[in-house]
């Protein structure tokens, strides 16, 4: 496995590598990102990461400098994983002091959810998602569907830049217990981490609910809320909600009736840590 720290040194790498399917990462993998990397394997005879925790899509007061950074360890799950190539550069290198500011922006799709939450967030995630395609020149590009709306605005922007890149969404991985695999989730407490099962069990109460015929969205918003609110056996950590949607899953409009897929969609501070997760349900 080849790793590099230099956008020259990985390009220099890359061009003896063929077809190349890629895993943009910030690191701190886990068995979701691993998911990602098998995925890379089926598409492509090489597979390259990167590991880079980008500072333009952290707004003021989020946990840029608490967000993990295990390198070592990264590098042996990469490797483990079969993994060819792996781009791990410094701040300094991808943004060097007096660059021009540069802004890519899919405002149907950034202004709403995630977007309306963390401003300027998904600028940043576009902003090195096309520095990392233009480095490495991948085919294929690997993303998780736990952050659907980002892998959607990259599908979007690949379409509108005319990446000649094929996106392949990856389903969430979960615990055995349903909570969505998450790099954040090595900040909960033991408690924490109990509290934060109630954000997948309102997602697939919702979801059972559609299944018994359940077609309004204002009442499966409802329940979800009910759901991630009420402590029941769960204990009594403060969980602070940022939205609860339901929401086209092409669009990201508001649904009101489930007249075919639709996306439910939560976001949640427990205690200091802030967790999302979805699914997409069909009549």
């Amino acid at each position: 496995m080849t790793v590099c720290k230099t956008i020259q040194e990985c390009r220099e790498a890359r061009e003896s590598l063929g077809k190349i399917a890629f895993v943009p990462t910030m690191g701190a993998l886990h068995a979701g990102h691993v998911s990602l990397m098998q995925v890379a394997r089926q598409r492509a005879p090489r597979v390259a990461v990167s590991i880079f925790v980008n500072p333009t899509q952290f707004g003021p007061g989020e946990d840029l400098t608490r967000y993990p950074r295990p390198v070592e360890q990264d590098l042996a799950t990469c490797r483990d994983a079969g993994v060819d190539l792996v781009f791990s550069p410094d701040p300094a290198e991808m943004y060097p002091l007096g660059s021009p500011e540069i802004a890519i922006d899919l405002p149907q799709f950034t202004t709403v959810l995630e977007g309306r939450h963390r401003p300027g967030h998904f600028k940043g995630v576009c902003q090195i998602v096309a520095k990392l395609f233009n480095i490495v020149q991948p085919q294929v590009a690997c993303f998780g569907q736990k952050d659907y709306q980002q892998l959607a605005i990259i599908q979007a922007m690949v379409k509108a830049l005319d990446f000649p890149i094929t996106i392949i969404p990856s389903p969430t991985i979960r615990e055995p217990d349903g909570l969505a695999m998450s790099s954040r989730n090595r900040f909960l407490a033991p408690d924490e981490r109990k509290r934060a099962l109630s954000i997948s069990r309102a997602l697939f109460l919702a979801r059972d609910e559609v299944a018994k015929g359940i077609r309004q969205t204002n009442r499966l918003i409802a329940l979800m809320q009910q759901r991630i609110l009420a402590p029941g056996q769960l204990g009594h950590i403060p969980v602070y909600i940022d939205y609860v949607a339901a929401v086209d899953p092409a669009t990201f409009k508001p649904k009101e009736h489930v007249d075919g897929p639709i996306l439910l969609a939560i976001a949640t501070r427990v205690g200091n840590t802030r967790l999302i997760d979805n699914v997409v349900v069909e009549p």
